[in-house]
């Protein structure tokens, strides 16, 4: 591999990140709900990521699991109660403005009621084989085919902004 084209030797690549010691300003989940072949996505409206393709997710609060968070996040954003959960895998980004959050990503295989528009995401359902990664996140393209074959996995990355910097997905 020729000289400087590592990701991780880039300026505010992983290799400036000391992810033994690292520690998140906040906790967060994602959950993503299956129903067959489909997932449900959401257009989000608020918050970081705004504009972006992304599951319903959000902070985990004061004494809460990281279950129960995907749980309460999913019946805020789209009205659905999600159940039967597994965790899928870990997510660390370093953002260079000094911003760190984990989040960890599960998926329900079941849920009920129908998604609804909120105030905070307009949901729709996605086949898996058309899932539009050009509006998510650009770290989502990585790990996400992962968790869908079943994977577990710890992915860490660095945003500058909407911009990876670098990725390392380490599967568990």
């Amino acid at each position: 591999m020729p000289a400087g084209s590592d990701p991780s030797d880039r300026p505010g690549g992983l290799a400036e990140v000391d992810w033994s010691r690292w520690e998140p300003t906040e906790h967060a989940v994602l959950c993503f709900v299956r129903d067959g072949d489909l997932l449900l996505l959401i257009h989000k409206k608020t918050g970081l990521g705004a504009g972006k393709v992304n599951a319903p997710g959000g902070r985990i609060d004061p004494g809460e699991t990281a279950e129960e968070a995907a749980i309460r996040e999913v019946r805020e954003e789209v009205g659905v109660e999600a159940s039967r959960l597994t965790k899928a895998g870990e997510l660390s980004f370093q953002f260079v403005d000094g911003y760190a959050l984990h989040g960890t990503v599960f998926f329900a295989a079941s849920h009920s009621g129908t998604p609804r528009e909120t105030r905070e995401a307009d949901p729709f359902w996605c086949p898996v084989g058309e899932i539009p990664y050009e509006r998510m996140w650009e770290d989502d393209r990585y790990w996400l085919p992962l968790a869908l074959e079943g994977k577990p996995f710890r992915a860490f990355f660095v945003f500058d902004g909407d911009r990876m910097l670098s990725r390392r997905i380490d599967l568990a």
